[in-house]
């Protein structure tokens, strides 16, 4: 996950000094856009029900993924 302070934002202001809008790297920016989707999707699931890792462990070897 991308920190404010990893960022290498830069910033338009107005002539007051008051900040506007801002400039990342293309980088950065992708990467927050894959952060905002990761949690729309925890969103998304909130009320799904869980399981535990030893079931989840249990069931992929059943399909032979583990």
């Amino acid at each position: 996950m991308l920190h404010v302070d990893d960022m290498h934002a830069q910033y338009v202001t107005d002539r007051n000094g008051v900040k506007k809008s801002v400039i990342l790297p293309i980088n950065d920016f992708y990467e927050l856009l894959e952060d905002l989707e990761d949690l729309a999707s925890v969103a998304e699931r909130k009320d799904e029900p869980t399981i535990s890792h030893e079931q989840v462990v249990e069931e992929l070897k059943k399909n032979g993924l583990l």
